[in-house]
């Protein structure tokens, strides 16, 4: 990998990176970064200064109010038709209800919803990032793809993703989180990233094919408020 055009501003971009999956404090920071305490403090600092950045009590850091802010402007317009469809099935099917896109090799999680009425739901946090090449959020996107726009793949991963081409869901367990399973349906639309609608969860009492089915009926509505 070349080296970054500003060293700085790649290390600051690396700490929001990290600190999309929870708290951290300075030292877990710097080692994350290997880089000296101090580096990590000045970069935390400025950090904090444009709010992208808060601190605990304790010293912990975790993302800002303003990364949110900055967040909502990411394809706006997906995330605003997308809101009330996964509001809809994370409610219908007791499961958390997320909208992926691609971005470069990776997966992020743009926006996500909890079910109102379960004792326990996974969490997914805007923000995460897992590679394409892994979970069910990640195949449904390689799906919309070209074969020569895939990165490097082995034959396992390349059947996965056919057959997702041909019953229009894809499925994964153990894949990026231990113990999770994932449902996720393509979301094709004109002039945006490949997208996936997902959900994620321990243990369901829907089978997949009515999860794939429910998420189908959702992502057909997103792309005709889209796509008009």
């Amino acid at each position: 990998m070349p080296a970054p055009a500003s060293q700085t501003l790649s290390r600051g971009i690396r700490i929001l990176e990290i600190l999309a999956d929870g708290p951290l404090s300075i030292d877990e920071i710097a080692t994350s970064l290997s880089v000296h305490r101090s580096i990590a403090y000045r970069l935390l600092r400025t950090l904090e200064d444009h709010r992208l950045v808060a601190r605990d009590a304790a010293g912990r850091a975790s993302l800002g109010p303003r990364m949110a802010a900055l967040a909502a402007g990411v394809a706006h317009d997906v995330q605003a038709e997308a809101l009330p469809e996964l509001t809809a099935v994370a409610n219908d099917l007791g499961l958390t209800a997320f909208l992926a896109v691609l971005d470069g090799d990776e997966c992020i999680t743009l926006t996500s919803v909890e079910p109102r009425h379960t004792v326990a739901n996974v969490a997914q946090r805007p923000g995460t990032r897992h590679p394409v090449t892994a979970g069910a959020p990640g195949k449904a996107i390689l799906s919309q793809l070209s074969d020569h726009e895939w990165p490097a793949i082995d034959e396992t991963l390349r059947a996965q993703v056919l057959a997702v081409r041909e019953r229009g869901y894809a499925t994964s367990h153990d894949e990026v989180i231990p113990n999770l399973r994932s449902v996720a349906v393509p979301l094709p639309l004109r002039g945006h990233r490949p997208a996936a609608l997902a959900v994620v969860h321990v243990a369901a009492r829907h089978p997949d094919a009515e999860i794939a089915a429910r998420l189908q009926r959702s992502a057909a509505a997103i792309r005709e408020a889209l796509d008009g």
